[in-house]
């Protein structure tokens, strides 16, 4: 049985009366039947974390049925054991209270030693060494042990046999390893400190069960398991015998009383309870889930919308907004700007790649127009040969692509993304972009390292300066006030090194030159140069990689400026979006900037919504429980990026109130001059998309 946080974890007892016709949920590796949903879903979404152990070998981050699998192999390697050295190593095994590690080599190095019968190992004969197997040990009556051994083949199948000494007898490696000794001892004990043998086991193979003297009074049997005394029953049994009485307090109570024991947080999400001293937790608001699209192909749109607004120079595709896209895709009249400018990007792409669909076109124009690019498109599905999305292809060719519906145009997008993240462009801009975020790490780690040995000299400097005070004398101050050495009074320190007087400021005077002399190198630094790290260059290496910068975002900053620009520089470089994290449900959270909402999606993909306010994003930090391991890094996450999603939130909610206002605009404003013609919908700014970076 795996074991969680080291300890048996329980499964669920089955449902009283229950039907045979009744429809239940039940977990294929466990046989556990659960009649609500949720709590199969919570069930399997704990047995799918990597929070489990192997009981027999030992292993962990592992999930549960990883964990069944590795305690089944794990049993199986164990049935390997010889059974002849099988009592002489329980024998060693039982109460002893050595770790698992040093009783593992003792009992190793002690089988090595002996040789049992059915070992193979090698011998020597005829000058040569060659594989045999121990087929019986004879021992006469002075004490002289020899082996009759059977030779083996290749096959592993008796040549002959012999009858040698043991000092013929060659053993390249150990027949019991430390690993292999671990599981025999695992498998074969239900607890350690000390180790304790299974009965059966023990009394099949002789092994008393009797408690060794210099453990008894300190353990006990309850339900046939031995058990260790704590130490209140053993203060109450030493309080039992005569002469031995506890002290009390005057009102009666005992001096020490026994603490409750305290649990570590974070723990898993599941396995908080609520407790009184916790702080009074926020409903959680419910996300909202007007979207055009289904539900189920929502993630595919908001993949396919990142993709391309995360990669649009690349692709030389001017942005659109998440709802721009939303919309188009669900319209079903013509063709639209936004989608064909969109396909054809990514057909670029595939075509400038030289790879298997350049074939599939060659007889094509070169240019993708308004008018060809459902040709290529068609070929594509050709060339991907995907019966799914091939069946498409008549009504693309006729014209109809409009009418294809939603999710049929998101696996047609999902695949063309896929097959250009294959492709050698988008791959050596991948590779650029790690190199210039490897480069920037490095930088900054270079200026950490640069700022920790500032401190520390600094520090340094500051210990010394009682002691070098006490060595300067009038004396010597008045003889370098002579020599036009001028000392200031105004709280500067005297402090002499190497033979000379000098003077400096205090803390904050010697910051601010610091600052000043970060200043004035920021002047002289040319244009085209990377920033530099605390005064200090980066390598010629590094600044190829990273783009031109003139390292005014860097020079004459503080040290926290400076990490904040590093850590923009770093998003810019964007390789993949992250989560924000999960909540104690497994569902995961998303912060898109470019949208300005977080979207929240089930622990199953299956289920999609969104938070579009300041207020929904307080009330969800308010509601997470920082004990729980999940939602304590959700709300790490949420608190970093607070300032940048509440100043989205904000900025959504402006545009959005704006645009309602524009479509309620009905009256058109006149002039003596000029009649203005009516303002356009903001709704339908799909329809007038154009594709200001389109490569000509």
């Amino acid at each position: 049985m795996p074991l969680l946080k080291r300890k048996p974890f329980p499964l669920a007892e089955l449902p009283n009366d229950l039907d045979p016709n009744e429809l239940v949920y039940q977990v294929r590796y466990t046989g556990e039947i659960f009649r609500d949903y949720d709590e199969y879903l919570n069930r399997i979404n704990l047995y799918r974390q990597r929070v489990w152990m192997c009981k027999v070998s030992g292993k962990t981050n592992l999930t549960y049925e990883e964990a069944l699998l590795s305690e089944e192999h794990a049993t199986e390697k164990v049935h390997l054991f010889p059974k002849e050295v099988m009592a002489p190593a329980l024998q060693i095994i039982q109460y002893s209270m050595l770790p698992l590690k040093d009783l593992a080599d003792m009992i190793a190095a002690k089988l090595n030693e002996r040789l049992y019968v059915g070992a193979e190992l090698y011998a020597r004969k005829d000058a040569g060494t060659y594989s045999c197997k121990i087929s019986n040990v004879l021992e006469d009556g002075t004490g002289t042990i020899k082996y009759e051994v059977a030779w083996l083949d290749r096959n592993k199948k008796v040549t002959g046999t012999s009858i040698i000494n043991g000092e013929d007898l060659v053993q390249k490696k150990p027949q019991f390893s430390r690993n292999f000794v671990k599981l025999f001892i695992r498998e074969s004990t239900y607890r350690n400190a000390p180790w304790v043998l299974h009965d059966k086991l023990a009394q099949s193979h002789g092994i008393s069960k009797s408690v060794p003297q210099n453990l008894k009074g300190k353990v006990s049997f309850k339900d046939g398991l031995l058990v260790c005394k704590k130490r209140k029953e053993m203060e109450e049994e030493a309080k039992d015998e005569p002469g031995n009485c506890k002290r009390k307090k005057l009102d009666g109570s005992e001096r020490d009383q026994p603490a409750e024991e305290s649990i570590k947080y974070p723990i898993d999400d599941l396995l908080v309870q609520p407790h009184p001293d916790d702080p009074v937790f926020t409903d959680r608001p419910s996300p909202s889930r007007d979207f055009n699209v289904p539900m189920e192909c929502f993630g595919d749109l908001l993949m396919v919308w990142d993709f391309v607004s995360s990669f649009g120079r690349l692709l030389h595709l001017w942005p659109f907004s998440l709802e721009d896209f939303e919309k188009a895709i669900c319209h079903k009249k013509g063709n639209l700007t936004l989608l064909v400018e969109t396909h054809a990007a990514l057909l670029r792409v595939l075509i400038k790649d030289n790879g298997e669909y350049v074939l599939a076109v060659q007889k094509r124009r070169p240019k993708i127009t308004l008018i060809t690019w459902t040709d290529y498109l068609c070929d594509f599905l050709e060339m991907v040969n995907i019966p799914e999305l091939r069946d498409h292809t008549a009504t693309i060719k006729r014209g109809h692509y409009g009418l294809l519906d939603a999710n049929a145009k998101l696996a047609i997008f999902r695949e063309l993304i896929n097959q250009a993240l294959e492709s050698n462009i988008v791959r050596e801009k991948l590779d650029e972009i790690v190199e210039q975020r490897q480069a920037l790490g490095a930088s900054r780690r270079e200026e950490a390292l640069e700022e920790a040995r500032k401190k520390r000299e600094k520090k340094e400097r500051l210990n010394a300066e009682p002691d070098v005070n006490r060595g300067v004398d009038l004396k010597s101050v008045g003889s370098a006030a002579a020599n036009g050495n001028h000392i200031r009074q105004n709280g500067d320190i005297v402090k002499k090194r190497n033979g000379e007087i000098q003077s400096y400021r205090e803390d904050h005077v010697s910051d601010k030159s610091e600052s000043k002399q970060l200043h004035t190198a920021s002047k002289q630094n040319v244009e085209g140069k990377a920033p530099i790290n605390n005064g200090k260059d980066l390598s010629d290496k590094d600044a190829k990689k990273l783009p031109r910068d003139d390292g005014k975002e860097v020079r004459g900053k503080s040290s926290k400026e400076r990490r904040e620009y590093y850590e923009r520089e770093m998003e810019k470089r964007f390789v993949r979006t992250d989560s924000l994290g999960k909540d104690r449900n497994h569902n995961r959270y998303w912060w898109f900037q470019r949208d300005g909402r977080v979207f929240v999606e089930s622990s199953d993909s299956k289920q999609w919504g969104y938070y579009s306010s300041k207020e929904e994003l307080n009330l969800l930090m308010g509601s997470l429980n920082c004990k729980g391991e999940r939602e304590r890094e959700l709300k790490k996450q949420l608190e970093k990026f607070y300032s940048r999603i509440s100043l989205a939130l904000e900025k959504r909610s402006k545009e959005l109130a704006q645009k309602i206002a524009m479509e309620d605009e009905s009256v058109v404003r006149r002039s003596t001059r000029v009649r203005a013609p009516p303002s356009k919908n903001p709704a339908n700014a799909f329809l007038e998309y154009v594709n200001k970076w389109k490569e000509e």
